[in-house]
């Protein structure tokens, strides 16, 4: 696994009275997600910590696998743009797209300098004949979840893909002992959530997706898995009190027992691992 740590991470500005409140919420959460504020970290949050950052570095390593730079790639729903920081820094040709335009600048306001970011603040798939074959990756972080048509949103990130492109997806992974939200293919009509979709965090998700899901939306949509990990154990997320013990571990500790639970029986693993991350191939 590669590591990430000696990249350049998002600059960190100050906040001021006059910022709007979706960027002092971003604030909050950069404060634990990339510059690891030790004022911000409490037993209740380190779990949160620790599975962003192993959840970062396997998508990071799954990008660079299966699209190598330079490359165009979108980083859809993008949010603070951590993602769209890091891969410009690896000299991907990036764009960030978000539904909430205030949320460019913020993110302008945390690019190192050097860096080439475009930005597309709009709902991308209202232009999709406009983006239509024009990236060689999709990212698409923890947003599977949020969206009624799962399904269909898988079909629609293709048809922004050239022709030999990837599609780079992280959930939670729906087979995880902990999990309590349906399956998606249990639902008959999933067009009653339309209404509460793409909301952020977890209280707006709607299902959970299990493996044979994700493998059958790509069936159907033509696309190929090209790697389909789960990742981010018990005890690197944090759950079942194992929180305490992330206060008094190291973090060498934590990320070899992660890497110990790779190597554990698949059956095992889609129960102990919260979260999935999906690499789906378009043909040539």
């Amino acid at each position: 696994m590669r590591k990430i740590d000696s990249y350049p991470i998002p600059l960190r500005p100050e906040p001021s009275d006059g910022w709007p409140q979706s960027w002092r919420d971003s604030h909050r959460y950069d404060r634990l997600e990339v510059w690891k504020d030790p004022a911000a970290i409490g037993t209740a949050s380190i779990g949160y910590v620790c599975a962003y950052a192993n959840r970062r570095q396997h998508t990071i390593d799954a990008v660079l696998s299966s699209c190598p730079a330079p490359a165009r790639v979108l980083d859809l729903a993008a949010a603070q743009g951590n993602f769209t920081i890091a891969l410009a820094a690896l000299k991907y040709e990036v764009t960030w797209n978000d539904l909430r335009p205030e949320l460019e600048e913020y993110v302008r306001l945390k690019t190192p300098k050097g860096l080439d970011i475009r930005f597309v603040a709009e709902n991308i798939f209202e232009l999709s004949e406009i983006y239509a074959d024009s990236f060689d990756a999709v990212v698409a972080l923890e947003v599977l979840e949020h969206v009624a048509h799962p399904d269909d949103f898988i079909a629609k990130l293709a048809g922004l893909l050239a022709p030999g492109g990837v599609i780079v997806l992280t959930t939670p992974n729906g087979g995880y002992f902990l999990n309590r939200l349906p399956r998606f293919s249990d639902c008959s009509d999933p067009s009653v959530f339309e209404k509460v979709q793409f909301k952020p965090n977890s209280d707006g998700h709607i299902f959970l997706l299990y493996e044979d899901e994700l493998r059958l939306f790509a069936t159907r949509t033509g696309l190929a898995v090209e790697q389909l990990h789960f990742i981010t154990s018990p005890l690197t997320s944090g759950h079942v009190k194992l929180r305490y013990l992330l206060n008094v571990l190291p973090d060498w500790c934590v990320n070899t027992l992660e890497k110990w639970t790779q190597r554990l029986p698949l059956g095992i693993r889609k129960k102990i691992s919260a979260q999935l991350i999906v690499v789906l191939k378009k043909p040539c």
